[in-house]
């Protein structure tokens, strides 16, 4: 590609610079002070590499760039780069393959350098490795997408994972199982997905989240051995590793590296602005450089991309880690219908509950038309690529529950199955049946009225309750409540009572986590102290439009 610089010729740039800072090196090595009346160049970056924000200073310090990271998850960070609203002047992501994979993103990155390496690996408690024999060594080394698959399907794997609709991590372990189970050496095609390895796998996802770090939470809550527990982590090695240097785990993590070849993340660092190419350049200079490199090793436990570190720190990293890198397709319909198919056909389908406060301070600050927005939005009004993503799938059953002065009767609706396909995947189409629920939903938006005060906590227990009534019906949905207020509790139950109520339900309501929007004059405490007693997460609408926080919310559920 002509606008990529050709490998040969950045690694002559690159080898120039860096001689350049050999034959400087006592100044090269002397802190360099701090210009702030120089630009920042801003690099969007995905939000795992958060470990690696300290390289904000050491990058001032070794070159007088003013890098700084700007934070986003992983499809709204493709999304901002392919449709070119990022000011950023750079990218940083686990991997650019989707990217790049659209000839609109290759349009906008200019040049593209690979940083680090770190691939996807499974992580099994050590109980649930020894009952496979996978704690033997040799036995672990033939362990491929398949065995995985059919421990998954058998109900003996049951996993954490990113969701592989908006995060780099699932969507890799994803493709690593078509991979594997195509047998081709070729790049993939849609056709060659075997549909019944996709379902296989999927059978194990018991905990899906949004990002490592939420799921990091869940799963030291929820790691154990017996049925309704999770007892592996599927992540890039780099992740699990740093786990298991920690404390908080039950059990360490076996790691097992799927032998037919894995995904891995190789962290592009990729150039957005061509006019600052030359900071572009000083920046990868120093993160390809023995210092930055070695430093990234030590402290995030991802393998360098310089050979020469790579041998100097191999001891810190598992040598059965680096295998055969599975074949990824650049053919965009393929990726498309694999996350269409994997959210409307193939994932474990998602009930909830969305509790939504119409109380009379909605009325004011345009609060009431963003409810409205945000609702329509998730019911398909939303053509970007986060809102495709976000949209109500099929097979969904939702239910609305307003609240005021207490909580209102409850309005159905289910989003009906699409039609199934024989062979491979590909991107459907709504039905007409789909399309005229999505209506009936923003007409329900579209009719909520305002009025009287806040019964937060009555009607959240009311939500989890009849999660709980469904979940005991049908335990193979996906359950979750959704809740949103504006202000602080005027009606029913304190937080205090709510907890005791709480308390007070069958042991399956735990795993129904509550989803909470913080907005205007809501009560951050209380909502956190809320969150901690059901499980769950508070999203911010403060300073983040509310549809773009409703979006989030959806990776989660």
């Amino acid at each position: 590609m002509k606008r990529i610089l050709g490998g040969s010729l950045l690694s002559l740039v690159l080898a120039v610079l860096s001689l350049t800072a050999c034959d400087k090196k006592d100044s090269a090595d002397a802190p360099k002070a701090a210009d702030s009346s120089k630009p920042v160049f801003t690099v969007l970056a995905t939000t795992d590499l958060k470990d690696a924000q300290p390289l904000e200073e050491m990058v001032e310090k070794a070159t007088s760039v003013r890098l700084r990271f700007v934070w986003g998850g992983t499809m709204e960070s493709t999304e901002a780069v392919l449709s070119g609203s990022t000011p950023a002047h750079a990218a940083w992501f686990a991997n650019a393959k989707y990217l790049l994979s659209d000839p609109q993103g290759q349009a906008r990155v200019k040049l593209q350098e690979k940083i680090m390496l770190s691939p996807i690996a499974v992580g099994l408690n050590q109980t649930a490795a020894k009952q496979l024999g996978w704690d033997d060594p040799a036995t672990a080394a033939k362990v491929g997408w398949r065995e995985i698959t059919q421990a998954a399907s058998q109900g003996k794997l049951r996993y954490a994972l990113s969701n592989p609709a908006t995060s780099n991590q699932g969507f890799m372990a994803l493709m690593g199982v078509v991979a594997a189970a195509s047998q081709k050496s070729e790049a993939l095609t849609a056709a060659d997905v075997n549909r019944a390895a996709i379902a296989g796998f999927l059978k194990g996802y018991k905990l899906p989240g949004d990002n490592s770090t939420y799921l990091t939470e869940k799963f030291l809550e929820q790691q154990g051995n017996n049925p309704s527990q999770v007892n592996a982590f599927i992540n890039y090695e780099s992740w699990l590793l740093s786990l298991n240097n920690g404390s908080k785990l039950r059990e360490k993590l076996v790691l097992v590296y799927p032998h037919e070849g894995v995904a891995t993340a190789d962290y592009p660092f990729m150039l957005l602005k061509d006019d600052r190419r030359d900071d572009y350049l000083k920046v990868v200079a120093y993160l390809k450089g023995a210092d930055a490199q070695k430093w990234l090793a030590r402290q995030t436990l991802r393998r360098p991309i310089n050979a020469e570190v790579a041998a100097i720190v191999a001891d810190l990293l598992p040598k059965e880690g680096m295998r055969i890198e599975l074949p990824f397709s650049p053919d965009r319909a393929l990726a498309d219908g694999l996350i269409d198919a994997y959210l409307n056909e193939f994932r474990r389908p998602i009930a909830s509950t969305f509790v939504l406060d119409t109380s009379g301070s909605m009325d004011g600050h345009g609060r009431r038309a963003q409810l409205i927005q945000a609702l329509h939005y998730v019911a398909g009004a939303d053509s970007s690529l986060t809102g495709r993503l976000a949209k109500l799938t099929n097979r969904e059953k939702v239910w609305m529950l307003p609240f005021s002065d207490q909580p209102w009767r409850m309005t159905y609706f289910e989003i009906p199955t699409g039609r199934p396909q024989a062979k491979g995947v590909q991107v459907q189409e709504d039905s007409e049946a789909k399309q005229a629920v999505l209506a009936e939903v923003r007409a329900y938006a579209d009719g909520l009225r305002m009025t009287g005060g806040t019964a937060l906590y009555d009607s959240v227990l009311a939500a989890l309750k009849h999660m709980l009534e469904q979940k005991q019906k049908n335990p193979n949905y996906q359950y979750s409540v959704v809740a949103f207020t504006d202000g602080e509790n005027t009606k029913g139950r304190s937080l205090e009572q709510f907890q005791q109520a709480y308390a007070a339900l069958p042991e399956d309501v735990r795993g129904i986590p509550v989803f909470m929007v913080l907005f205007g004059e809501a009560k951050e405490a209380d909502l956190k102290a809320l969150v901690q007693t059901t499980g769950g997460k508070v999203f911010d609408a403060r300073k983040t439009p509310l549809y773009a926080v409703f979006k989030d919310i959806r990776a989660y559920q």
